[in-house]
């Protein structure tokens, strides 16, 4: 089966930091990965590369068979909730509209068919109602599942997210997690899911990408949720708990994870 995506050998330094080194990776279709680590270990800066918005220090990273680039309509991207402002005074419909048009040419020759599958992407967000309502007049959750909807119209293979999670209460994180799931299911569509507590997506994740101190480990979660895993990749002493289906990570730096990633 082909890879939709392959990282091979990858390595990035930022501002002389090496966030990441030697990093190899395979997605297959329908492969839900989780992304963790703590602030400034990379997680979103990966994502950036993947989008073509970063190069990487060493290394290649391809979508099929092709080097990644910007505007891969075949790539879906749900970006932090911190990071919406720029869509703030957008009507919902035309918001989730440019996820699709935004990558074609021949815009209004084909509205009709670029209007249904705005139709189409906000049911599956549980949406619709929101289609003419002013994105800044939504709710954190709302624009999460507007975002989604947003990401998911264009039939992506690969659908990226970075904190989508963030910001959002326990039932809102639940709506927003099942509708990423049934996109995946649905689709066999893979995702990358940047997150800074596995437990809302236990599971759903198929394997863990855990990245710390410039190094990373790649299982599933059993295998790299371990205390003498972890403490090996941190460099100490790191202890991680199982409690009512729960993992809890304790040790030094696992306090960042819970303030975002900016690199």
């Amino acid at each position: 089966m082909l890879s939709v995506l392959s990282i091979h050998d990858a390595t990035l330094v930022v501002d002389e930091k090496q966030l990441w080194k030697d990093l190899n990776l395979e997605v297959k279709p329908g492969e839900f990965i989780a992304i963790i680590g703590a602030n400034g270990s990379g997680k979103t800066s990966l994502l950036k590369a993947i989008l073509g918005q970063i190069k990487l220090t060493k290394g290649k990273i391809r979508f099929g068979l092709e080097l990644v680039g910007k505007g891969n309509p075949h790539i879906g991207y749900i970006p932090q909730q911190r990071a919406l402002d720029d869509a703030a005074n957008i009507l919902v419909k035309d918001l989730v509209r440019f996820g699709y048009s935004g990558h074609k040419l021949g815009v209004f020759s084909a509205f009709g068919k670029t209007s249904k599958k705005v139709k189409e992407a906000l049911a599956c967000a549980d949406a619709v109602h929101l289609a003419n309502k002013n994105f800044s007049e939504l709710s954190g959750g709302e624009q999460q599942r507007v975002r989604v909807a947003q990401a998911i119209v264009a039939d992506p293979s690969l659908l990226l997210c970075d904190e989508p999670l963030s910001a959002l209460d326990l039932q809102q994180q639940q709506i927003v997690s099942e509708l990423i799931k049934r996109e995946a299911k649905d689709h066999n569509t893979a995702v990358l899911f940047v997150t800074h507590d596995v437990n809302p997506v236990l599971d759903m994740v198929d394997r863990v990408l855990y990245l710390a101190n410039g190094s990373f480990s790649i299982g599933t979660p059993d295998e790299v949720f371990r205390s003498d895993v972890l403490s090996s990749l941190y460099g100490t002493k790191v202890e991680v708990i199982r409690n009512n289906n729960r993992i809890v990570v304790v040790g030094a730096g696992t306090q960042d994870h819970h303030e975002g990633d900016h690199k």
